[in-house]
């Protein structure tokens, strides 16, 4: 059974820094492709990184060039690097792992989703 756990959300100012971690049970992340998806107040749930079996690193224009996701294979888990921070990335970030079909981004399909994990960026 694959399960997906979040960590490190929380409150941040506007040009800060701050870096989620996703622990993956049941599912190898050396070999899953794995992301980060986001939700804002009142919209739809959107892609922000993600990174295939392969090494091949995707990321939408939102966070382009301030976020970085990594994966470290022998721990199973997978990071979110968020700096310079701006008030428009305040949401509940979701960690994701291919399979079973689900939600499509960037080449892969994600079935496997995470609890969330609320960030809030004060301006």
């Amino acid at each position: 059974q694959v399960a997906l756990q979040e960590s490190g959300g929380g409150s941040v100012q506007t040009g800060g820094s701050l870096r989620l971690s996703c622990k993956a049970y049941g599912l190898p992340t050396s070999q899953t492709c794995m992301g980060w998806f986001r939700q804002r107040p009142g919209e739809e749930r959107e892609g922000v990184a993600n990174i295939q079996s392969g090494g091949t690193i995707y990321y939408s224009d939102a966070v382009k060039g301030r976020f970085t996701i990594s994966r470290d294979n022998a721990a199973n888990t997978v990071y979110l690097q968020m700096d310079s921070v701006e008030p428009g990335d305040t949401a509940m970030y979701f960690c994701v792992a291919a399979g079973g079909g689900g939600t499509y981004f960037a080449n892969c399909r994600f079935g496997n989703w995470g609890q969330g994990t609320q960030v809030t960026v004060a301006s």
